[in-house]
């Protein structure tokens, strides 16, 4: 691919003056790989180079599998996007929104003006949030004793809505829920399912909420940047015998698994000679499902998590069945209309059909939205789309 050496040179100078710990990088269109790269390090503490092959905690690029998982139920006539979600999960059944906090500090909490629906949780218009973007709900978790999401306890998931289902976007938990709603039609624990209907259909074999025998030696540490932009490597680990699988975080993976998942999403539900989904299905799942409602800046509670993320500020985004949707082409060159999300540790992906391709991109460092990271992916997307602009023949815009 034309952009090749490109990519290689931003992201080797990054790897290599530890502007990032170390990256894995992959781009494709529906059938072939354009580009692979893998540079810098697993763990800084380590002598391990980093290793296409490598396994990352991919945080909320879970969410895009969960919900896929939960269409195809959608699909069989299981699960409905539209029905009061209490049908099949009854602890949402009275939804009480979080509304402040007394003079005395207490909550104040009234009943929720109408039901929650799988279409809002898949949208995050469900009410739902994270505490680390909301400090009125870390407030209340604080208060309550209840545990992080990070846990994977059931007690975490006892929270209230922070507003109305239906009425604005917020990031939260709200897959968690969608990935329960798998599990009470189908019969099956999360992985199971996902397990069964997708990661081996698709042949994502390094795949997993419990990280296997295989996957462990090719994990990637975690790292943090200090207040002096320095970095270092941090223990971290989700629970590995999770008291629920975190339909909205919990997956390990590799890029090469990932791009499996994003070329399916491209090839219309079809993978590894399997339909995994009705291509009618995975258009719906593109299309805008907020209406007037836009994703707004998400603000952050929790600096040593996460940073503001305000993506393409000067365009609106609307949000798909768990997808960020951008509605103007991107300074990169992403064609309106595309999907993107990513994961709390720096993980990154982009599913552009009009232009078919797609990109994975992975790092593994706190907090999120880390500007020299999103540098990193800003420098692989471009070189992604002048590859393809030069081997097309037009001019790059």
């Amino acid at each position: 691919m034309q952009g090749q050496s490109e990519i290689d040179q931003v992201l080797r100078q990054a790897s290599e003056t530890q502007e990032i710990p170390g990256v894995v990088a992959i781009a494709a269109d529906g059938n072939d790989a354009l580009y692979q790269g893998a540079f810098g390090k697993r763990d800084l503490s380590k002598p391990d180079p980093m290793t296409a092959d490598s396994v990352f905690w991919i945080a909320s690029m879970t969410k895009a599998v969960t919900t896929a998982g939960a269409m195809q139920l959608v699909e069989q006539g299981k699960l409905s996007l539209d029905a009061p979600v209490s049908a099949v999960l009854p602890d949402l059944a009275a939804p009480q929104v979080l509304e402040g906090f007394d003079a005395n500090g207490e909550p104040r909490l009234r009943p929720a003006k109408r039901p929650i629906t799988l279409r809002q949780l898949m949208t995050h218009t469900a009410g739902f949030c994270y505490d680390m973007w909301n400090g009125d709900m870390a407030v209340y978790l604080q208060k309550n004793g209840i545990p992080p999401i990070t846990t994977c306890q059931n007690a975490a998931l006892r929270t209230p809505i922070a507003s109305d289902p239906g009425t604005r976007w917020e990031y939260g938990t709200n897959i968690d829920f969608v990935g329960k709603a798998v599990e009470a039609v189908s019969g099956q624990r999360l992985e199971a399912y996902l397990r069964d209907n997708l990661f081996a259909p698709l042949g994502m074999n390094d795949t997993a909420f419990k990280i296997s025998d295989g996957m462990r030696p090719r994990l990637v540490g975690m790292h943090a940047r200090g207040e002096d932009g320095q970095l270092a490597a941090i223990p971290f680990e989700l629970e590995q015998e999770p008291e629920f699988h975190m339909g909205g975080g919990g997956l390990y993976s590799t890029a090469g698994d990932y791009i499996k998942f994003t070329q399916m999403i491209l090839n219309k539900g079809r993978g590894n000679g399997n339909q995994v989904l009705k291509a009618d299905t995975v258009a719906t799942m593109g299309e805008n499902h907020i209406g007037d409602l836009n994703m707004t800046k998400m603000t952050t509670a929790a600096p040593m998590y996460t940073n503001d993320v305000d993506l393409f500020p000067d365009q609106a985004k609307k949000w798909g069945l768990s997808f960020m949707i951008n509605t103007a082409k991107t300074p990169q060159g992403r064609s309106p209309n595309s999907l993107f999300w990513a994961g709390l540790a720096n993980t990154y992906y982009w599913i552009d059909p009009a232009r078919n391709v797609t990109g994975v991109i992975l790092m593994q460092l706190l907090p999120f939205a880390d500007a020299k990271c999103l540098d990193a992916f800003a420098g692989f997307e471009r070189g992604v789309y002048d590859g393809l602009d030069a081997g097309s023949g037009q001019k790059a815009a």
